[in-house]
């Protein structure tokens, strides 16, 4: 299967959905986003094949969101857009393409959604939440 993740090793909940990835047994292609955005284009895509609006797929923490003034309600999806661009730290992440649908994967087991049932057994995220049981199994 043909997995992109656009990823932030810094970002824990990136390395959990990455680790949920390999845990289904797919190597996934990994964008670092930070270093490679995506196009405008793509990015736009992307959001709109989530169900987001631009403004959700916004990530406001540690990042320049406030100084940039993106608060304000009256920017235009294309303005916020254009800020992405310019600074991808503003892009929320992980977002996760697959054949059956693309999410922003927060939380990281969001991304179960869009990947086959092929778990390779128990996974627990890097806090130690179980989330899926020794069956590979999602624990609800």
């Amino acid at each position: 299967m043909n997995v992109t993740i656009y990823h932030n090793p810094a970002c824990g909940t990136s390395r959990n959905t990455l680790a949920m990835i390999r845990n289904a047994g797919i190597e996934p292609t990994i964008i670092a986003y930070l270093e490679t955005p995506p196009s405008r284009a793509d990015l736009k895509a992307m959001i709109e094949a989530a169900g987001l609006t631009v403004r959700e797929a916004i990530r406001e923490k540690g990042t320049p969101f406030e100084e940039l003034g993106l608060s304000n309600p009256a920017l235009s999806d294309d303005e916020l857009l254009d800020a992405m661009i310019k600074h991808p730290i503003l892009i929320n992440r992980p977002f996760v393409v697959t054949p059956m649908g693309t999410r922003l994967c927060r939380p990281s087991e969001v991304v179960l959604e869009i990947l086959p049932d092929t778990h390779k057994g128990s996974f627990s995220k890097e806090d130690g939440e179980a989330v899926l049981d020794p069956q590979g199994k999602r624990i609800v």
